[in-house]
């Protein structure tokens, strides 16, 4: 079978960013695409997304999943996540390969038996049509019979504001605008129907200022979604500037240095090499140069240093 090479898109490095950086934010989406009834506290345990495929004449080719990770709650599941703009021939050649690699990977072999474990796979459409299923399927033809298994489909354009809070699925607020894609040439041309759009992306703003109230989420994670918001922005509507700068001006454009992760990474380097005590001292220097509010400094040290609220307040 001829091999597709496959170009990392901006929507995947989001897609892993948001899973490296607020890794806890996919648990809904698990729960959604699966079925599964996770709180949200369990522990995830990600896999190296690199493989090596055994080819012809001895030779590995390295393939890169965009996700295999385990949750470990009452039991311990393994799963395997893409994310598609759009379908192509080659994803379901992809999820097999994949998914039989993470397998042997794990494999263990007793008795003269080789035990693989499949892991769970599953894909989120950023963009569907008519004719994109809710499901594929893997069927494999094996000397002791047919064995097949459903490859479960996530269609981010589906899901309304009112589901994606209602449901959790905060995962998807930067992919929303793929749900608007279709009327971009409209809301250039037409005011009303822009000013339309920026409602809804106000909405976004003040729903997830009402969760880092609520202290459901961290103004760290609040930050990162609006960062990889404008990530996915700049991509899709490079063509239309009124959607690009309409958004923006309600999301509030670049995010301080998303910099927030740069600002953290700055902490730590600091903390390594001079002590913790210094360490903290520089990342809220850092955050003080930019213009961070003495809230949100005292929020930040506090994740990252594991600091009680009170302990915290010295460093402002």
């Amino acid at each position: 079978m001829k091999q597709v090479k496959i170009t990392n898109t901006p929507y995947d490095d989001v897609f892993r960013t948001l899973l490296n950086d607020c890794s806890h934010l996919i648990i809904p989406v698990i729960n959604e695409i699966f079925g599964e009834h996770y709180s949200g506290q369990e522990e995830i345990i990600f896999s190296p997304n690199e493989h090596f495929l055994n080819q012809q004449g001895g030779n590995e080719e390295e393939r890169i999943t965009d996700t295999s990770f385990k949750i470990r709650g009452n039991e311990t599941k393994q799963y395997h996540l893409e994310c598609q703009s759009s379908t192509d021939n080659s994803m379901l050649v992809r999820f097999f390969e994949y998914g039989t690699q993470i397998a042997l990977d794990e494999g263990r072999i007793k008795d003269n038996i080789l035990t693989v474990t499949l892991p769970h796979s599953g894909v989120l459409f950023l963009r569907h049509h008519a004719t994109t299923p809710d499901t594929l399927k893997i069927r494999i033809e094996t000397p002791g019979g047919a064995v097949e298994y459903d490859i479960p489909v996530m269609k981010a354009q589906q899901y309304t504001l009112k589901e994606i809070f209602e449901k959790k699925l905060l995962f998807l607020i930067p992919f929303y605008i793929f749900s608007h894609e279709a009327r971009f040439e409209e809301y250039e041309k037409d005011k009303a129907k822009l000013e339309a759009l920026q409602k809804e992306y106000e909405q976004i703003k003040n729903k997830l200022e009402e969760l880092l109230n609520q202290g459901v989420i961290s103004e760290y994670i609040k930050c990162t979604i609006i960062d990889m918001s404008s990530k996915v922005l700049e991509h899709i509507a490079i063509k239309y500037n009124a959607v690009r700068e309409g958004v923006k001006a309600v999301m509030g454009g670049k995010v301080l240095e998303y910099e927030a992760k740069t600002i953290m990474r700055e902490g730590i380097e600091q903390g390594i090499e001079q002590g913790i005590e210094q360490g903290i001292e520089g990342t809220v220097s850092i955050l003080k140069t930019l213009g961070v509010s003495p809230q949100t400094i005292l929020v930040k040290i506090q994740e990252q240093y594991h600091l009680s609220p009170e302990a915290s307040k010295k460093y402002l």
